[in-house]
């Protein structure tokens, strides 16, 4: 079942899903009208662009700070279905697409675990990949 889930055949499967989902989001917000919406929807396919990235390109710069859209997508999810429930308004769409939400995050979650092993694992990439700038005390050291 690990093997299955570490495939290169649902590593694609789950990036479209990702992608999918992440772009419709962004449509959702960019039919409500106003700044704030269409900002959002921006920021949303701004992100949906760097998994895409991350995901294709075969260059080390980008494989190396692969992780950063992953965290970037969950934070910036997170913060609008926050936004969502402080400010309302509260209608079926808004909660279709907090549904929708909630579905991408759980995806990001999935394919941390796929990529990383764990949130450990997924933690210690991001620090070995800004390592060279970090002050010696935060570096990580082999274990």
């Amino acid at each position: 079942m690990t093997q299955l889930l570490r495939s290169r055949t649902a590593g694609a499967v789950l990036t479209v899903a990702i992608v999918s989902l992440t772009l419709a989001t962004a449509y959702i917000h960019s039919t409500l009208g106003g700044l704030l919406f269409t900002l959002n929807a921006l920021g949303y396919v701004g992100l949906a662009t760097m998994i895409v990235i991350g995901a294709a390109s075969p260059a080390t710069i980008v494989k190396r700070f692969s992780w950063f859209p992953r965290l970037a997508l969950m934070g910036y999810t997170a913060l609008t279905i926050a936004g969502y429930l402080v400010m309302g308004p509260y209608f079926t769409l808004g909660f279709i697409a907090k549904g929708i939400e909630v579905a991408l995050i759980t995806l990001v979650v999935v394919d941390i675990l796929r990529v990383y092993g764990s949130p450990v694992g997924f933690v210690r990439s991001a620090l070995e990949s800004v390592a060279p700038v970090l002050p010696e005390r935060f570096r990580p050291t082999a274990a």
